[in-house]
């Protein structure tokens, strides 16, 4: 691809809104760079081109409320001002504890809680994949994720091996102790059945793994990396790409958020001094990736809180910033 052909990628996203087959985006970065409103204002400008969309945060801070000054739960609820835009915040390991609560005996109860502790990460995987049958049995057209940070971003990719290891054990311990269970559970006159929880962790990792086959899908899936022009949000982002890259997940859209654009004659030392540091490390960005589109947004003078200043802000995804001269 030569130099000019780099140049043509618009400087917006106004390619994440045009690609109609799209169905599932995901929005992520480091903490504190802007995600919860680049989410948000990405939402606003989709409901405008679809059917409906829903915005889902599984960042256990859960900011959506915030940015939108309405209340949101673990439930679609639709966003006040909007006929076909919906929000919910979930928190993805409250689900095993749910579960463990919510299970028949002491005996299934005493497994879940087994498992818990012995499989890292099975509590996110089970809470991932109940949501993930929830979404499904919705009709969205297309699914918003305002991710956790960075670290946990990418750990849904692991949940189909988390739940594998799951079944695994749960098979061993049944070969182990499920005539003993059920003879202890015949005298006691409880019913410990250990295929109820085989079957609900087989079923899970079904779901896991249908969603992860169109997570890998670009036609279905993006993801939109959000950063500042620091050093340590750049190196974020880089790592955020790599395993992206080699978990098969497309990227091509980096939103660099809080840049600075101090008038000419502006007499503010450290303005001058963080614009021309931004300036750098917004170089860096544009060698880096000279294949994706990035788009730029001012900081602003105000907090972006509420429907109206989300639909302001949210133009700026479409129509790239022009820095005053």
């Amino acid at each position: 691809m030569s130099d000019d052909e780099f140049q043509a990628l618009a400087p917006s996203l106004q390619n994440v809104i045009d690609q109609k087959s799209l169905q599932w985006v995901f929005v992520g970065g480091k903490g504190g760079v802007g995600k919860t409103t680049t989410s948000s204002s990405l939402a606003v400008q989709m409901a405008a081109a679809r059917k409906s969309v829903l915005l889902i945060s599984t960042d256990p801070a859960h900011n959506l409320s915030d940015a939108f000054g309405q209340k949101f739960s673990k439930d679609p609820t639709l966003v006040s001002g909007f006929d076909n835009l919906y929000c919910m915040e979930i928190d993805p390991t409250s689900s095993i504890q749910e579960m463990i609560e919510s299970a028949d005996n002491s005996a299934m109860n005493s497994i879940m809680q087994d498992l818990a502790f012995a499989i890292p990460g099975v509590d996110e995987a089970m809470g991932f994949a109940e949501v993930m049958k929830l979404v499904k049995s919705m009709e969205y057209e297309v699914i918003i994720f305002d991710t956790a940070p960075t670290g946990h971003t990418l750990r849904f990719l692991s949940f189909p091996t988390v739940l594998e290891k799951a079944l695994a054990k749960v098979s061993q311990l049944s070969g182990r102790f499920g005539p003993m269970m059920q003879q202890m559970s015949g005298m006691m006159g409880v019913n410990a059945n250990h295929e109820d929880i085989f079957a609900k962790l087989e079923s899970m990792r079904a779901v896991i793994n249908e969603v992860n086959t169109q997570f890998q899908d670009p036609d279905k899936t993006t993801f939109v990396c959000v950063c500042i022009s620091e050093f340590l949000s750049l190196y974020e982002t880089e790592r955020l790409v790599q395993e992206l890259t080699n978990g098969n997940i497309d990227t091509h859209n980096i939103v660099v958020n809080q840049l600075l654009f101090p008038p000419k004659d502006s007499n503010c030392d450290q303005c001058q001094v963080r614009h021309k540091m931004q300036q750098k490390y917004l170089e860096q960005i544009f060698d880096l990736y000279e294949d994706f589109h990035v788009t730029l947004l001012p900081l602003l003078t105000t907090e972006v809180r509420g429907v109206e200043r989300l639909k302001a802000f949210s133009r700026l995804l479409l129509e790239p910033f022009q820095p005053p001269k």
